[in-house]
């Protein structure tokens, strides 16, 4: 076997393969030893680009490789944190099952749970729970989870669900905002009735 025959790919290749979605390549380069956790310009791995696009099968032969599922870009992204927060539901399950740390936080200071309850992922929102991230992280705004749900939320379906889900799993209907203003009182100032009926329900106080 000749030297270059030895080389490990070069991990350019690997982003471009990501890039198309090329699972086969991706299977090939990988079985070749190209390097996993190489970074590009903005400091994401094969695997956050992979997650970025929800290319699952990509992404499962990278993670099943042993990519980082924590390894953030340079704005506090890792692929455990934007599939989270995209509902990217495939990837984030295989992210938990492969050692996702559920404390870790975006730039934000948020935890996944947190844009996930804002943008309305509700089965997302329950992987979360269930994978037991904390309900009641405050991030650098002075928001939890319930309090983007409400703040950030339409008020619709999906974020009644998300608020029950999140009381269900132990979130304090009473914590306010780092202005003092609790949930209950967002809820009513925006007209949400459900989420006030679910709030009052739980014994919400504000």
């Amino acid at each position: 076997m000749t030297a270059s025959a030895q080389t490990a790919p070069n991990a350019a290749a690997l982003f471009e393969a990501v890039e198309r979605n090329d699972a086969a390549a991706v299977a090939d380069l990988l079985a070749k030893g190209v390097a996993l956790d190489a970074r590009n310009a903005e400091g994401e791995t094969a695997l956050l680009v992979a997650t970025h696009r929800d290319f699952v099968e990509v992404a499962r032969l990278l993670i099943l490789a042993g990519a980082a599922v924590n390894a953030k870009d340079r704005i506090q992204d890792s692929p455990y944190l934007y599939a989270g927060a995209r509902g990217h539901l495939e990837i984030l399950k295989l992210t938990l099952a492969y050692g996702a740390d559920l404390g870790s936080t975006n730039r934000y200071g948020g935890t996944a749970l947190i844009p996930a309850s804002e943008r309305g992922h509700v089965e997302t929102v329950r992987t979360l729970i269930e994978a037991g991230v904390a309900v009641d992280h405050v991030n650098n705004l002075g928001w939890t989870a319930l309090l983007e749900a409400i703040l950030l939320g339409d008020g619709g379906e999906r974020h009644v669900a998300i608020v029950g889900l999140l009381l269900d799993g132990g979130a304090d209907p009473s914590l306010p905002d780092g202005n003092g203003v609790t949930p209950l009182r967002h809820a009513r100032e925006r007209g949400f009735q459900p989420i006030v009926e679910l709030l009052t329900k739980a014994g919400a106080r504000g």
